[in-house]
Formats: C-alpha cells, structure tokens, sequence
C-alpha cells in the first residue's frame, strides 16, 4: 500500500528566546535560513529552516509560551532526530562547538548508533546514524 503521507515537510518548534534558538540551529546546527517573518498580529516570530531539500524545521516565538511540563515523556513531540552519516562525527563537532551530548548508545533493535543533546530550551535532539564508513 502506498503511504497515504508519503514524506516529512516540517517540524514546528516555539522558543522561549527566539535570537538565541535562530541562532542555535542556523548558527551552530547550519540549518539554512529559508525565510523568516514577524507577525505582527501574533508577537510573533516565524523562522523557516532547510533540514534537507523540501524538510524543514519552523521556529517560531510567541510572547510567554508555557514551558515543557517534563522530559522526555510528555505528551506530544518526544524529540526530533536528525539523520547522519557518522554520529560519532557529529558528535565531535558538535561538542567543538559547545554543545553537551549524552554517550553514544547502540539501538537495540537496529543496531545503529545515536546519541541526543539539548536546543536552547531543552527540547531533545537526536543525531541518528543512518550509513556509516565503518
């Protein structure tokens, strides 16, 4: 059967601190900044950034969003995960570039390996490896 949804567009994120995450994921990350808006009705900030061609992540403010009641069992989004070729790679350059990863651990049904980390508002990432040379 054909999936009925056949592929991914977008992840939307809202942000506590919208300068601090744009610059979290275009800066550090290198999404691409696709367009960016300010809605004025809304207070609010709409960011679009290119994962990979026609996948992207949405990050927008509002003013005073409720925070996440826990983590990473709450409802709704659990995290994203990002696909990679070598984790352990991005895992270095992330670090390089100030940012705290858990261990590497190995998917006990896939037998990949991944790792997660933390944008500005503690919305868990996930680097996934999905090839690798080794």
């Amino acid at each position: 059967m054909t999936p009925l949804l056949p592929a991914l567009h977008h992840v939307a994120i809202i942000c506590s601190d919208y300068a601090r995450s744009k610059a979290f994921y275009s800066e550090v990350l290198g999404l691409r900044i696709v367009h960016e808006v300010y809605r004025e009705a809304r207070d609010s900030w709409k960011l679009d950034l290119e994962i990979s061609p026609g996948v992207q992540v949405e990050l927008f403010s509002f003013p005073n969003p409720p925070p996440r009641p826990t983590r990473p069992e709450a409802q709704g989004l659990r995290h994203l995960a990002f696909a990679v070729p070598d984790v352990e790679a991005v895992v270095a350059e992330l670090n390089r570039r100030g940012v705290s990863t858990e261990p590497i651990r190995v998917d006990e049904y896939t037998g990949k390996r991944f790792t997660f980390f933390a944008d500005p508002d503690g919305l868990p990432l996930e680097v996934y490896e999905v090839a690798s040379t080794k």
